[in-house]
């Protein structure tokens, strides 16, 4: 594999595995595991916290720009700080995840995140997932994939996600995870999209690690 750290894009609706996939990807290489998930999810949070209206574009642009959030890496992942606070787990909850797709639709909340994780994988050596990373954040990544799977088993991975809530179905998380997927790539900023050079990959029927050993084998070619 060439000396050079690469930069590496992982787009994909929800459910699909990116951010375990880009995870594991990144701990094997030594990379950075950027996600930008991780960064609006802690937005929303400090959005909830500070009871700003979710539809108000100018009070969240606001909010964004004096809100301080840092992925550092760990042995279990990245710890997510808030303004110096570690809400790593606390992004990951019911609430935050709802308000989480609302307050990405923005587009200016969207400039200001977009600006942010490119200045953190200027020098490579960074995974990044997300929703429009190959297509708007790193339009010139080294290696861009698009990962998919099926509605149901992306829906049952959801379910897993929030340890079998037992308030919620099978069903009922697809009916979420389709209101997810028509406001990802229906927004006027930054849509869902696969790029037109990225390597589509459909985790329906793959583990992690055949997901894992599929993009490896993708850098072994690019190297």
């Amino acid at each position: 594999m060439s000396a050079r750290k690469l930069v590496i894009a992982i787009d994909g609706p929800a459910g699909s595995g990116k951010s375990t996939i880009a995870g594991r990807l990144a701990k094997g290489l030594g990379y950075v595991n950027l996600e930008s998930g991780a960064m609006y999810r802690a937005l929303a949070l400090r959005a909830l916290e500070t009871r700003t209206d979710l539809d108000n574009e100018e009070a969240l642009r606001a909010l964004a720009e004096r809100t301080v959030i840092e992925l550092l890496p760990s042995e279990d992942g990245n710890r997510v700080l808030l303004d110096g606070r570690d809400v790593s787990h606390r992004i990951r909850e019911a609430d935050v995840t709802a308000a989480a797709s609302r307050v990405s639709i923005h587009p200016a909340v969207r400039r200001i995140m977009v600006d942010r994780q490119r200045v953190m994988g200027e020098h490579g050596g960074v995974v990044m997932e997300g929703r429009d990373i190959g297509s708007v954040v790193f339009p010139n990544a080294d290696v861009k994939i698009f990962l998919d799977a099926d509605a149901n088993v992306r829906a049952e991975r959801r379910l897993l996600q929030t340890n079998g809530d037992a308030a919620k179905d099978t069903r009922q998380v697809m009916a979420e995870i389709a209101d997810r997927d028509r406001r990802d790539q229906t927004r006027a900023t930054s849509p869902l999209v696969a790029a037109p050079d990225a390597v589509h990959i459909d985790s329906t029927h793959k583990s992690i690690d055949e997901v894992v050993a599929a993009i490896e084998e993708i850098l072994r070619q690019k190297a």
